[in-house]
């Protein structure tokens, strides 16, 4: 007779995919977390759960901002993640209670865009399943309990954890077939256009592949994806996410106002991307498109241009196993943002810039060692620091000093993208 869930988790099955996921040194905590969830499931729904599943959050190596314009990027999956019991039934309809918050109901048979759904977990769930529809994969129903260590604003990209989530737990479950860039393709359409975010592709791609990886979107319907190897530890370094406890409460229309003035540099060479424009065409034409389109697009244009091919060489950095430059490409990313791109200090905010002294205090305990950078989407939000080890504790002290205990999260980077553990 084959072993429950329960007793698979008991027993010690399962220990190989834990350790897989989040490292040998959080085996136990993560049997106590999976038990809980199990519990959660089955107290919630009155049945068994057939099978976990997770979706890590991500973070921004390279490239910021850059996606949106089919651009390079570089990402990693890390070992903060959103966790998930789950089960079909026959009912046709999702039923999803995250830890803390009222129960989500979807009816599959209502699958229409509900504009009082936008900016909700509700519209990533109805617009991931609609998703899978019009692919001529619809799935049918299930029942979820989900907790999450992915802090919502910490740039850690919740919104794409949960959309691969949703997006893991119908092809785990009905058997759709869709690969992993498949599954970030649909929570991206889910984001865009049930959601009401424009965002690019590099979050879901991160948390949906895994690891380490390369991202080229020049054909966004068909990136290009590349494993790249990196051992943090044996670099010598820490990855650390900075939280700048910022309390800004809707950012969309500065997210907004980047891919707007993108557009609108684009539109002069009548082409929809920066990609389909030449840093060649693009210098003489600046005296018309600041008329055209204002100083602010220009700049963030420039920034653009340098961050592609900043991405791409940092990328290339890590393949030779120079890690040096890695940071030094890792600094002048985190300048540019700053300066060009400008996705520090929110629009008319002078006095609260909760990013920017996270950024220069980060750069001053590290004293020219490790790197800085802006993290994610910026304006209220996360610094991503390289902090050599021999510092971490000292640093992470300091900075949580300032910011507040738990401010700065410690990370690894996780080996798998969304998975099932049955």
């Amino acid at each position: 007779m084959a072993q429950t869930l329960s007793q698979r988790l008991r027993s010690g099955a399962l220990d190989a995919g834990l350790t897989h996921l989040y490292g040998p040194g959080r085996l136990e905590e993560q049997r106590a977390r999976y038990a809980r969830v199990l519990e959660g499931f089955e107290s919630t729904f009155s049945r068994p759960a057939d099978a976990f599943f997770s979706a890590p959050g991500r973070t921004e190596l390279g490239g910021n901002h850059t996606d949106h314009q089919h651009g390079r990027v570089l990402a990693a999956a890390v070992d903060m993640d959103i966790l998930a019991a789950a089960a079909p039934n026959g009912d046709g309809v999702i039923r999803v209670l995250s830890e803390g918050y009222p129960m989500l109901e979807i009816d599959l048979a209502d699958l229409a865009r509900r504009p009082a759904e936008t900016n909700t977990s509700a519209a990533l769930i109805r617009g991931v399943a609609a998703r899978f529809a019009a692919l001529g994969h619809p799935a049918g129903g299930l029942d979820a309990y989900m907790v999450s260590d992915v802090p919502g604003g910490s740039g850690l990209s919740s919104s794409a954890a949960f959309e691969v989530l949703v997006g893991v737990m119908l092809n785990g479950l009905y058997g759709c077939g869709f690969d992993a860039v498949q599954l970030a393709q649909i929570g991206q359409w889910a984001e865009n256009e049930y959601f009401g975010k424009p965002c690019g592709l590099m979050d879901q791609t991160a948390s949906s592949v895994g690891g380490v990886v390369a991202i080229d979107f020049l054909d966004p319907a068909h990136p290009a994806v590349e494993a790249i190897e990196l051992d943090l530890a044996a670099a010598g370094y820490a990855l650390c996410i900075l939280d700048s406890r910022a309390g800004h409460a809707d950012l969309t229309a500065e997210y907004a106002s980047i891919t707007d003035e993108l557009r609108a540099v684009s539109a002069h060479f009548g082409k929809a991307v920066l990609r389909e424009v030449s840093p060649e065409e693009f210098t003489p034409a600046i005296p018309a498109l600041r008329r055209e389109a204002g100083d602010r697009a220009v700049l963030r244009a420039m920034h653009y241009f340098d961050e592609n091919d900043r991405a791409a060489a940092q990328g290339k950095a890590l393949r030779e196993g120079d890690f040096a430059r890695f940071l030094e490409l890792a600094n002048a990313s985190g300048l540019s943002s700053a300066l060009y791109l400008q996705n520090v200090v929110p629009t008319g905010q002078t006095a609260d810039q909760a990013l920017m002294l996270t950024i220069a205090l980060a750069g001053h305990i590290l004293n020219g060692r490790g790197a800085v950078r802006v993290h994610g989407g910026g304006f209220g939000g996360t610094a991503q620091a390289f902090v050599p080890l021999d510092m971490l504790a000292d640093f992470k002290a300091r900075m949580e000093a300032v910011l507040g205990e738990g401010a700065c999260h410690v990370l690894q980077v996780r080996p798998t993208g969304g998975a099932k553990l049955a």
